[in-house]
């Protein structure tokens, strides 16, 4: 194979990005393992104290949904950069990307045996149909992520009548005695079971939630294609209207939400404006933290989150993996036995375990080790996994700004 076809090196990627994807990844923990609390009980019936209430809160405003909607992003972001990779080097992107999705739909699988909301199996299908707008015009590609965003209230009304049942293996006993199995088989078998009936045969995941995904990966496009995330500096009074604008919508919506909620109002049947709010807080935090990138703020913190953003898919299915040995039956078997502060918590506390290896880990490797497997997949091609010596002297002075 021409020496050429590679991934993008290292000193060529956008540190925002991946501190984007690192700031999404502690967003995605927590709600993963606030989710373990409410396996076979009800949502809204655990008792929670002061403490919960408010991490609940913070959970609710500041994380749910808004992480994979910007992972989402950052995917289609990420998609745009490999098929102009491969356009450079004269290569035909399609069935690159084609058999890289394959490559995601397997690692989907083994997730998805180890915990039942794994998302990588959306991207890979969802990755297959981006590839119809690979030669688009950004216009294009903006347009119709924008009528999609406009139109996903009346699309989730619509799905949300839709007359369909699937099992709850949330509190169906008969998919909980699988969950509490000592036996590793019944507990792949009770998260494969979940995520197919919860997400593929659930149509508001199924129909709903895809569109919000698909929507946001072709803005992720669309930003790469109008190099967004390279020209920050240049954009700072966008951006900063951008965070005004976000945060505005996202509290009148707030607002409305509560007057409705508290009159025992509801809003029409076919018109469902919940994304929009979460669409609106995601854009403001994510605009947030470029204004501050932008401003040199933060340089520590966000160093670290760099390093955890180039290890996204490690540190996702390695906290899933922890996740599977505390909670369910082959492991520690706390199940959703411990107060609703704990999952918070502990959910914090391994993703700023992850910022420290993640740093030690890449000051000796070039890649995390499933994105060092998923290269060599995709490329066919062996790639150095240890960093030669000169390569470790050169990395010495990054490693002195993040212990600054």
């Amino acid at each position: 194979m021409n020496k050429t076809y590679k991934p993008i090196e290292d000193n060529n990627r956008t540190p925002i990005v991946d501190i984007l994807r690192g700031w999404a990844l502690l967003g995605v923990v927590i709600g993963n393992y606030v989710d373990y609390k409410y396996i076979g009980i009800p949502i809204d019936s655990s008792a929670k104290n002061i403490f919960s209430t408010v991490l609940g809160n913070i959970h609710q405003y500041v994380f749910v949904a808004k992480s994979w909607t910007l992972l989402s992003v950052l995917f289609g972001y990420g998609f745009a950069i490999l098929i102009q990779n491969m356009a450079n080097k004269g290569k035909n992107p399609v069935g690159f990307f084609a058999w890289r999705m394959l490559i995601l739909f397997v690692l989907a699988f083994f997730n998805s045996a180890i915990w039942l909301g794994d998302i990588l199996k959306d991207y890979a299908f969802l990755g297959l149909i981006l590839l119809l707008f690979y030669k688009c015009s950004p216009k294009t590609i903006l347009r119709v992520s924008l009528f999609l965003l406009l139109t996903i209230p009346v699309i989730s009304g619509y799905v949300n009548t839709l007359e369909y049942a699937v099992p709850d293996v949330y509190s169906d006993p008969k998919y909980l005695q699988l969950y509490h199995s000592s036996n590793w088989l019944d507990v792949f078998e009770y998260n494969l079971l979940g995520t197919y009936y919860s997400q593929m045969l659930n149509l508001t995941y199924a129909i709903t939630v895809h569109i919000i995904m698909f929507a946001c990966m072709l803005l992720g496009f669309y930003a790469q294609k109008t190099t967004f995330f390279t020209r920050l500096p240049e954009l700072k009074k966008n951006l900063k209207k951008t965070f005004f604008i976000s945060l505005a919508i996202a509290l009148l919506l707030i607002s409305i939400f509560e007057i409705v909620f508290s009159k025992d109002l509801v809003f029409p049947t076919y018109f469902r404006p919940g994304y929009w709010l979460i669409l609106s807080t995601m854009l403001c935090i994510a605009s947030g933290i470029c204004i501050l990138y932008n401003h040199n703020k933060l340089q520590t913190i966000f160093a670290y989150f760099r390093l955890s953003g180039k290890m996204t898919l490690t540190n996702y299915v390695v906290q899933n993996l922890l996740a599977f040995l505390i909670f369910s039956g082959v492991g520690l078997k706390l199940y959703n036995t411990l107060p609703y502060w704990s999952y918070f918590l502990l959910a914090v506390f391994v993703f700023i375990i992850q910022l420290f290896i993640s740093k030690w880990w890449l000051s000796k490797f070039n890649y995390g080790p499933i994105e060092w497997l998923w290269r060599i997949l995709s490329y066919r091609k062996l790639f150095p996994f240890r960093k030669t010596k000169s390569e470790l002297i050169s990395k010495e002075a990054e490693a002195v700004v993040i212990e600054v």
